[in-house]
């Protein structure tokens, strides 16, 4: 991460990438990021569970849509080009991964 500091030496701009404003790099888990970030307070474990939670989430937005398709509530059309190309490219990989036997039973792929 990349920053650039006002006068007082605060944080006012986060960039990811290195920009002529932000030039100073930072580390990702600096606690004054954190702070800049409103993420202070949470533990890095909690953030790692969110993330995870993110994870596990995408899943279930995925077995949602794949639901709503069976039952005719919306078709595979519907969905913006975006969302089709992602859909298309998971449903690709957890098959392949599924073929070669390196999931557990419990990410099987229903579709």
């Amino acid at each position: 991460m990349y920053i650039k500091r006002n006068k007082a030496g605060d944080i006012e701009l986060v960039s990811k990438v290195a920009t002529p404003e932000c030039r100073e790099a930072i580390a990702d888990d600096a606690a004054e990021l954190s702070a800049f970030l409103g993420r202070a307070g949470v533990p890095a474990d909690g953030q790692h569970q969110l993330r995870q939670s993110d994870l596990e989430f995408v899943r279930v937005l995925e077995d949602v849509i794949q639901v709503l398709m069976d039952k005719g509530v919306i078709s595979f059309t519907d969905l913006p080009d975006a969302a089709r190309e992602k859909l298309m490219t998971r449903q690709h990989l957890r098959r392949r991964v599924n073929d070669v036997g390196l999931m557990d039973d419990s990410d099987s792929d229903t579709i």
